[in-house]
């Protein structure tokens, strides 16, 4: 569907067609009508979708213009990088209004932030924490508020925020229009839109945790780090077809090693993000990279939800996500906007558990293929070889909690065998004894003589 037939006024057509964005998505086809109606709004779509202009484009339209001192829209987002995103695409779809917006987040001073807030905003998007304590110090007036949004609700539950939105829930009016959107529809995210939406119309696009269909998917088995590090290294040395990659790890220790390995590696300039970078220097890498004047981007999955990037040509995920969703996260920061991607995952022996939970939630099998012959695939160290043991034993005790554990059933077979030798060497010593005290007593007597003389 055209944009035209959205029925959206002039000025956000024109912001649009800057954008170059000619075709609405499904989610922004249902999605827009309903909120522009003042319905309360459950939008449950895939990431890569166009969700947040989904929201942004209806909430501009109703609240048409600049009004007041006070904030009528609040949009809460999980991570600081959320905020700066959805802030620049209000900032690209409103700017032939004069509507007035900011963003507020943690990990910086807020004297700045509070002044922007003084100055009078119609829309504020803000991280769950960094809204509280500008309310706990009296620098913010929710009392007006019109809207409220809550995107990556899924995302803001995993990460520990939902006694955050219950205290945000309980100062703002109850009369207001409720919109939630979320990648996927959990239990949690479910029981979330009970307590604060009533009678709200669901939009769903897609089933839960269906991955991007524009993205090819392969994974590589990989016996340890070391070739993990060696394949990474082999498949970037193809800059053309490997133009613009992020590769996401579970930990910083990884991320880090990562880094470090590629700057030696490989050409070009590479960033890296993870939570122990500061806050300027997790957006000047993410603006880097969406601009284009870096090829590789190093990060934790601090950057798996709701980044907006065009033209990522390829996923690597270097270590498998044990938050299966993740999975579906991650790989779609390729394959947007209609174009094609590739994500590739990298996977241990210890991995295999969390590739065939990922399999059945996107409902498919994720193709194997081989490590090419030329690429060096070293003796796995004996330390990550007991640490993967032992992850393998804790993931069979998850699904079988009568299992005992390799490392259990190795102790007793140990301690089995330790006890038939005590008892063959105990056997043993009992015959001696009787053979010599029935056999040749003379010599133990006159042994006990010639002790008792070498006594003397």
């Amino acid at each position: 569907m055209d944009f035209k037939e959205l029925s959206l006024p002039k000025q956000y057509l024109n912001a649009l067609s800057d954008l170059g964005f000619e075709q609405a998505t499904p989610i922004q086809i249902k999605a827009v009508p309903a909120i522009r109606s003042g319905q309360h709004v459950i939008g449950i779509a895939q990431t890569g979708t166009g969700k947040t202009a989904a929201y942004v484009l209806p909430i501009l339209q109703n609240l048409s213009y600049a009004k007041g001192d006070w904030i009528r829209a609040i949009i809460l987002v999980p991570t600081k990088e959320l905020v700066v995103q959805v802030n620049e695409q209000i900032s690209q779809l409103a700017k032939y209004t004069d509507l007035r917006y900011t963003g507020i987040y943690g990990g910086v001073g807020r004297k700045a932030q509070v002044q922007k807030i003084e100055e009078g905003i119609d829309i504020l998007v803000a991280t769950p924490r960094r809204l509280l304590e500008l309310y706990e110090k009296d620098n913010i007036q929710l009392s007006k508020l019109e809207i409220l949004v809550l995107d990556e609700a899924d995302k803001m539950l995993d990460m520990g925020f939902r006694p955050q939105i219950n205290l945000i829930l309980d100062i703002l009016p109850r009369k207001k229009q409720n919109l939630l959107f979320s990648a996927t529809f959990s239990e949690r995210v479910e029981e979330l839109s009970w307590d604060f939406m009533d009678f709200p119309s669901k939009i769903e696009i897609t089933p839960e945790a269906t991955p991007v269909e524009t993205v090819e998917q392969f994974r590589y088995f990989t016996p340890n780090l070391r070739t993990k590090l060696n394949l990474l290294g082999d498949l970037l040395k193809d800059e053309e077809s490997f133009h613009r990659i992020i590769v996401f790890t579970r930990t910083k220790k990884n991320a880090n090693q990562i880094f470090e390995h590629l700057q030696k590696q490989t050409s070009g300039d590479i960033r890296l993000i993870h939570s122990n970078k500061s806050q300027n220097a997790r957006i000047n890498s993410f603006n880097a990279f969406k601009e284009g004047n870096v090829r590789i981007l190093v990060a934790t999955d601090v950057m798996a939800r709701g980044i907006d990037i065009d033209e990522v040509s390829h996923v690597i995920n270097f270590d498998v996500p044990i938050v299966h969703e993740d999975y579906v996260h991650r790989i779609g920061r390729t394959g947007r906007a209609f174009k094609t991607g590739c994500a590739i995952t990298f996977s241990t022996k210890s991995e295999k558990y969390h590739i065939q939970k990922i399999e059945d939630k996107i409902r498919m099998k994720i193709p194997f293929v081989s490590i090419p012959e030329h690429i060096e695939v070293p003796e796995t160290p004996f330390e990550e070889n007991q640490a993967m043991e032992r992850e393998i034993d804790r993931q069979k005790r998850k699904e079988d909690p009568n299992y005992q554990g390799a490392f259990h059933e190795k102790k007793d077979y140990k301690i089995k065998q330790k006890n038939k030798s005590r008892k063959r060497k105990k056997n043993f010593a009992g015959k001696g004894s009787s053979y010599f005290q029935s056999s040749s007593p003379k010599k133990k007597t006159s042994s006990k003589k010639h002790r008792h003389k070498n006594k003397k």
